[in-house]
């Protein structure tokens, strides 16, 4: 696949009615006229009963299932697979073998009541994450059902992270994470991982022509109670795909755009057949680290009677507003950090940084702007 061809695609098939952060079963269903009804299931309901809708694209024999929005406010890798669905259901040459050598089955919102709230868990205050043993919710029981009567050759598993992450210890942002997670506490290099790995290292080839230096390979500490680890334990090759951030980018379209680059490459590697194994190159990617903050303020003082310059350390609060996502800086640490980065930073040159009624700033804060030697600066990009 030819990353300049994946990016003008992307231009024809976004699926505009999907923007932003806040994805629901009411934004997606707008969209649904575009596709083949043969397409379109209803799984079950959510613990609100709500529709847990599924997709189905390919006849081939190599099954792959996906799924996303298992944590409700993760919704950009749901905007690209409908962006994907754009493409599959235009059955444009490009993705001629994917489809011809693959059956996808796909889950776009797994916990449609976290979407609905934009909460990590689901209605019932469980994390579907950790319920794979458990199974004690519809929403797990759905996922698991669906994976033995699917039987999936491969399964990718789709998340977003948030803004703290780098890309190992240094100031590039994990833009992109993945993670071929562990199937045993001692973290075996099972065949079926070593054959995840593979995929990812060619996902990560193509993508550091596109964001070098960004991508970043997720924690894989064992915990047989999330999904990942549980699929990959029955020897499934298991791909985590996380969407993070780009400079700038707090609605992450850029990285929409850069996960539908990642999620075809990954299906094009699969279904044209994995040539060598390359799981040493996907060792090679660096871990993620948690090296960013939104916002930090450099070599401040809090007040006249400061001896030593210190930093300010803002991290986005994200609060759903009357159907919106709102960032609402808030001050999350106070202290010197040399190791630690700002996807903005403020320099303050020895000033006084305070609240706009000039007072102390206090770690737990939640404030949009700062007053500096008396100057209003905006705590957002």
């Amino acid at each position: 696949m030819n990353l300049e061809l994946l990016n003008n695609t992307f231009s024809l098939v976004k699926t505009l009615e999907l923007s932003g952060r806040y994805i629901t079963n009411s934004h997606i269903e707008k969209c649904f006229d575009k596709y083949s009804k043969y397409r379109i299931s209803i799984l079950g309901d959510s613990v609100e009963k709500r529709p847990i809708y599924s997709f189905k694209f390919g006849n081939g024999p190599i099954k792959i299932l996906m799924w996303s929005q298992m944590h409700g406010n993760e919704s950009t890798s749901t905007k690209a697979l409908f962006d994907c669905f754009n493409l599959f259901e235009s059955k444009d040459i490009l993705v001629k073998s994917i489809l011809d050598f693959s059956t996808i089955f796909v889950i776009p919102i797994l916990n449609p009541d976290g979407a609905e709230k934009y909460t990590r868990i689901n209605a019932n205050q469980v994390d579907l994450n950790r319920d794979a043993q458990d199974l004690s919710q519809p929403e797990s029981k759905i996922l698991r059902q669906v994976y033995n009567d699917f039987k999936p050759d491969y399964c990718f598993n789709l998340h977003g992270q948030r803004t703290i992450f780098s890309a190992g210890e240094t100031n590039s942002i994990a833009t992109l994470s993945f993670l071929s997670p562990a199937e045993d506490e001692e973290c075996s290099l099972t065949d079926n991982r070593k054959v995840a790995m593979t995929i990812i290292s060619e996902v990560n080839d193509m993508l550091q022509d596109e964001i070098p230096n960004a991508v970043g390979r997720y924690d894989d500490g064992f915990n047989i109670n999330c999904v990942g680890d549980t699929f990959q334990n029955f020897g499934v090759p298991t791909l985590l795909y996380e969407a993070g951030h780009f400079k700038n980018d707090y609605e992450r379209e850029t990285v929409r755009r850069l996960m539908f680059i990642a999620m075809l490459k990954g299906l094009d590697v699969i279904t044209n057949g994995i040539k060598e194994d390359k799981h040493l190159d996907y060792l090679a990617i660096p871990e993620n680290a948690k090296g960013f903050y939104d916002v930090i303020i450099r070599n401040a003082k809090c007040k006249p009677s400061d001896n030593e310059l210190t930093d300010i350390a803002i991290q986005f609060k994200e609060v759903l507003i009357d159907g919106i996502v709102k960032f609402i800086p808030k001050i999350e640490a106070i202290s010197k950090m040399t190791l630690k980065f700002g996807h903005k930073e403020i320099e303050a040159k020895g000033g006084i940084v305070t609240t706009l009624k000039n007072s102390e700033l206090k770690v737990g804060y939640e404030i949009d702007f700062v007053l500096l030697n008396n100057e209003r600066i905006s705590l957002y990009s």
